[in-house]
């Protein structure tokens, strides 16, 4: 009758479906029309006691998942939850009739039912409906975990996304944390002037963020394509084209690893300001994300994980005076490449066949660095090597006028004033195709449509990229970044 893979619990619960077909009850429902959610009756009725819910008699719907139950003779109580929360809900056979009292009796755990019936508050003064109708929407045909043990397993919460929002209410919480903070950037960029536009997912040319893509093939076209890694060309076309402030949130694609801090589809928002450069990034960056954090939590202090940061009055520091500060070597001074490869030796610092001194600059400020940026910091001064799309420092050339945001650690933006000389830029792409060529999968390709763009005219343009996931994850105190995306990536079982 059943299929083999069922085990007994699965086996009952189908067998009490084919049951309410006979009671001539659809198992899986019909439309219906609820007056209020919980968090409704709370937030109006939270706050009158006993003889003012009785004097006032109100009547409410409501529907959801049966997520408690206990049976009392001709009575019982259950808990039900719906988008918002949970609420207890009375059942007596003689107010809900004989019929009633036989569905709520055959429930199980995870069923979803619809409930008519008035407030009232319990002896132990908890607010609860005392049901008058008793309507049967969904039969769950499997169980929901224990209660109080819920999906343990992390890995399997992030396959059953749909199970942990049942079970676990610190998943919920981000859940629906998450639009908020996201309409958040929206309502800060578009209340300065900042057009919010969509570019291609599809891309013909690797370029905008040293990364490893994806690819796809278009069978119409006959061509390969990439996921976009950025969104950075095409938003600076649209500078190019008179747009002059523009922004875009959107899903990013890098064919990387997956650990606490990365997925390999992950959100970002980025922005683009004609006639600014880096110093206003740094302005725009410490507004933005003190903004979004003060309009979704009401506070510019945050906690994670046991420490309290200040989304505050940002350090300012250059990446090459930090990695002296924490190892004594000081890049200003003009080492060869053979010198910088003996200070790397010396410190441990992995090497790879196509490292410039920036690179290993670079790999200094990762190994010493980056794990002690606690407070939010913007990094400022990247060598050119890895920064293609970047203009040179004018005081000094070796470096870019671009920063890194970091807190506890973590990368949660990246700014430049942006390059906007059309030679510069080609030479910047033929060096990284020199870096592909000595085998770093990472490099840009180059991008001739981009390059023919800015010979039309690039006013000078402040551009930034931030990290919606990883601020997030730092305004729900959620520790991995696959907590805060819905529906993460994981290994096939």
């Amino acid at each position: 009758m059943f299929p083999d893979d069922l085990n007994e619990q699965q086996k009952i619960r189908r067998e009490k479906a084919e049951e309410l077909r006979q009671l001539g009850v659809d198992p899986f429902g019909k439309r219906f029309e609820r007056t209020h959610l919980t968090k409704q009756i709370f937030d109006e009725f939270g706050e009158l006691d006993h003889d003012q819910l009785e004097s006032l008699n109100k009547e409410v719907t409501i529907a959801g998942r049966i997520v408690l139950k206990r049976e009392q003779g001709k009575a019982g109580f259950m808990h039900v939850q719906d988008r918002d929360g949970k609420i207890q809900v009375y059942v007596r056979l003689d107010h809900v009739g004989e019929f009633g009292f036989d569905l709520f009796k055959r429930a199980d755990l995870g069923d979803i039912v619809g409930i008519k019936g008035h407030l009232f508050r319990t002896k132990t003064n908890e607010l609860t409906v005392k049901a008058s109708e008793y309507t049967h929407l969904t039969k769950a045909l499997t169980p929901l975990p224990d209660k109080f043990h819920g999906l343990q397993d992390k890995e399997e919460a992030r396959r059953r996304r749909y199970v942990d929002l049942i079970v676990n209410e610190d998943a919920r919480r981000v859940a629906f944390l998450r639009p908020r903070i996201i309409r958040a950037f929206q309502h800060y960029f578009d209340s300065n002037g900042y057009v919010e536009v969509e570019t291609p997912v599809l891309h013909t040319i690797l370029g905008g963020a040293n990364a490893r893509p994806f690819i796809t093939h278009h069978n119409a076209l006959d061509m390969d394509l990439y996921l976009r890694i950025a969104t950075e060309l095409p938003l600076k076309r649209l500078i190019v084209g008179g747009m002059e402030r523009v922004y875009e949130i959107g899903r990013l694609f890098r064919n990387e690893g997956i650990d606490a801090r990365h997925n390999p589809e992950f959100t970002t928002v980025e922005a683009y300001l004609a006639y600014g450069d880096v110093t206003d990034m740094m302005n725009l960056v410490e507004e933005c994300i003190s903004s979004v954090a003060y309009e979704v939590l009401g506070t510019y202090d945050v906690t994670f994980g046991e420490t309290v940061i200040h989304l505050k009055n940002f350090k300012k520091a250059h990446m090459v005076e930090l990695v002296k500060e924490q190892t004594g070597v000081d890049f200003f001074n003009n080492y060869t490449l053979d010198e910088a490869v003996a200070l790397a030796k010396k410190h441990g610092v992995e090497l790879e066949k196509h490292f410039t001194v920036g690179h290993i600059i670079e790999s200094f400020f990762a190994k010493f660095v980056e794990d002690t940026l606690i407070q939010p910091t913007i990094v400022y001064g990247h060598p050119v090597e890895i920064s293609p799309l970047a203009k040179k420092n004018d005081e000094d050339p070796r470096f870019t006028d671009r920063f890194e945001l970091f807190i506890m650690g973590a990368e949660y933006a990246n700014a430049f004033s942006e390059l906007n000389d059309p030679i510069d830029q080609k030479q910047r792409f033929e060096k990284q195709l020199e870096q592909k060529a000595k085998g770093d999968q990472e490099a840009a390709e180059m991008d001739t449509d981009f390059v023919e763009a800015l010979e039309y005219g690039m006013p000078p343009t402040g551009g930034i990229g931030i990290g919606i996931d990883r601020i997030i994850m730092l305004l729900t105190n959620t520790p991995n970044i696959r907590d805060v995306i819905l529906f993460p990536h994981a290994r096939k079982k």
